[in-house]
Parts: structure tokens; C-alpha cells; sequence
């Protein structure tokens, strides 16, 4: 047995860290072999009994497909309670709860993507050209949902409109029309979050 197995019981916490990292620059999870190498291990039966107690602790998943998903990347963040939107309150600083992100925002994994936003046509609906959505694939969509939609062979995001008569696509900004598919119409995904950095 290498060294690397050995330490195992004090390696999950600093590796969660160093696999974080990778994450973080790389937008990808590391395969096995990145993180024997990452980790300086000497054997992949040290990675594969690394995931297993990064699985058992949260920190990762694996998907259908056996490969590796983070599970709880981000550390959870502190809510210190409420401001008021309205006119200015006294504010006080209170530990409220904490919250994880990825769990608040991401309902399925397996499902859910991000894309990002060009153009205006959801502007009335506070999605603005550079934001990025949150969008889940299982999500049976209803009447008034904005949705990723290909409609004759183009890709597009808008509210969907469902009458007793035809279902077609609602901009959110008032300069641009309906639009009424003319051949066919597929709903993608369900849009369940918008992403703003300022």
C-alpha cells in the first residue's frame, strides 16, 4: 500500500480543496488520472477509495454515466437576515441560516445546464444580453414559464404561451412580437434561474 492510501483519513478535507480548485479554473471536474496526479498519488485504487469517501461526505456525485459531478462545491454561505426593498429600515446583522447554492438553485443535476443570454428580448422579464440562466430539462412546462425553446430550427428563450387554440412564444420586451411557430415547436428546458454577476 502507498503512502497516499494510507492518509486517507486526513486527505478528503485538503483534496475537496485542491479538487475545488481545478474545478474552479478548469470549469470540469478532474478525471481519475488529473487527480493522481493532482493528489500525488502513487496508485488509482488511492483515487478510487478517495471518491468513494468524497461521495460518502457529499462533496461528489457520479452521474449515469459513472462520471464525476460536484455534489456541494461551494462551502455554504451565511444569510444574516433581510433588507428591505421598499424605503430604508434599521438593518441588523443576525445569523439567520446558512445556504448552499448549488442545493438552492439545482433541483436535478442531471437535468439542469447553464446558457447564456444574447440580445434583449427578455429584458422586461429581468434577464438581460450577458446573464446566464439556470435551466432544467425535467421540468414539465406550464403555461406562462420562460422556456428554451427551438421553434423552426432556431434556438430561443420566451415565455410560453398556451391557449385554447395554439401554444406559441411571448418575448419579454414589449418591441419585439409574438412568436408563432410555423412548422413545429419543441420546448427544451424550463428556465429556473438567472445569474448576474455586477
Amino acid at each position: 500500500m502507498d503512502k497516499s492510501a494510507k492518509n486517507l483519513k486526513i486527505m478528503p478535507k485538503n483534496a475537496a480543496i485542491l479538487i475545488r480548485r481545478f474545478y474552479e479554473t478548469n470549469k470540469r471536474m478532474p478525471v481519475y488520472s488529473e487527480i493522481m496526479k493532482l493528489l500525488r498519488f502513487k496508485s488509482k485504487n488511492s483515487v478510487f477509495k478517495l471518491v468513494k469517501k468524497l461521495e460518502t461526505t457529499g462533496f461528489l456525485e457520479k452521474d449515469k454515466t459513472g462520471k464525476l459531478i460536484p455534489a456541494s462545491l461551494y462551502r455554504q454561505t451565511r444569510i444574516l437576515g433581510y433588507v428591505q426593498a421598499g424605503f430604508p429600515t434599521p438593518a441588523e446583522e443576525e445569523l439567520v441560516d446558512t445556504i448552499s447554492l448549488d442545493e438552492y438553485l439545482i433541483s436535478n443535476r442531471d437535468a439542469t445546464f447553464i446558457l447564456k443570454i444574447g440580445g434583449d428580448s427578455m429584458a422586461d422579464a429581468g434577464i438581460l444580453e450577458g446573464d446566464m440562466v439556470i435551466v432544467d430539462r425535467s421540468i414539465t412546462p406550464k403555461n406562462g414559464d420562460i422556456v428554451i425553446a427551438e421553434v423552426d430550427s432556431e434556438w430561443t428563450i420566451k415565455y410560453l404561451v398556451k391557449t385554447k387554440t395554439r401554444v406559441y412564444l411571448k418575448p419579454g420586451n414589449k418591441k419585439y412580437p409574438p412568436i408563432y411557430p410555423k412548422n413545429e415547436l419543441k420546448i427544451a428546458a424550463v428556465v429556473k434561474a438567472v445569474i448576474r454577476k455586477y
